[in-house]
């Protein structure tokens, strides 16, 4: 969306972002660079979900021992591609264009997921998706980013759990669930907002309301 009406990622969206709604014609039109942009960001987040995909494996075999679910903690960097997506293009669906190309891309390249991991990137980017159109993809604050982020780590935890963890009992349901949820507005959530505030101050994202806003506070 245009400068005029984007609102702050810390303080109070103006007026001009909501009273519009969904009806914003500018809210739906994306340009070249939009989608150019989101490409960008969901092949950089492939890589992150392809250096995870390994990754992972180190830290999830000492939770799971801690306590039946609590690996959930550490599903965060594979949903950060459509919270990223959506801050900085501020676009219907860009939350879920990220996350699915992202997730399609490492499922693409190979995993142990074969192509559920894009089931599951679709999934997770309607979580986020989700959140956003409660505010009317109008409201770019921290606790809203951090809850986008929560609802990717929800659907990540339904669905993981429909789909591998199909048997589990209520104890590793709950925890699992609960820690998706967390990791994702933490990691996913809290870490989007910092790394769109860094690409800002360095300039990158100036023919974006993201980069505008940073760059007017300075």
């Amino acid at each position: 969306m245009s400068a005029s009406t984007s609102g702050s990622t810390t303080g109070s969206a103006p007026t001009a972002v909501t009273s519009g709604g969904l009806g914003r014609p500018e809210l739906w039109r994306w340009r070249v660079v939009d989608i150019v942009v989101a490409s960008v960001i969901a092949v950089a987040c492939a890589l992150i979900f392809l250096l995870w995909n390994v990754g992972y494996e180190v830290p999830s075999s000492i939770l799971k021992p801690l306590l039946p679910g609590v690996q959930g903690l550490l599903a965060g960097p594979w949903l950060i591609a459509g919270v990223l997506g959506a801050i900085i293009i501020r676009k219907p669906g860009a939350a879920l264009y990220t996350e699915l190309v992202a997730a399609t891309i490492s499922a693409l390249v190979g995993n142990e997921w074969g192509p559920l991991t894009i089931v599951s990137g679709l999934v997770q980017g309607l979580g986020a998706e989700l959140i956003f159109l409660l505010f009317l993809y109008g409201v770019w604050r921290l606790p809203v980013v951090m809850l986008a982020g929560a609802g990717a780590g929800l659907a990540c935890g339904i669905n993981d759990r429909i789909l591998w963890y199909a048997g589990a009992d209520t104890l590793f349901t709950t925890v699992y669930i609960a820690s998706t949820t967390i990791s994702g507005a933490v990691i996913a959530g809290l870490g989007a907002w910092l790394i769109a505030r860094g690409l800002a101050a360095t300039g990158a994202l100036g023919r974006f309301a993201a980069g505008r806003e940073v760059a007017a506070r300075v």
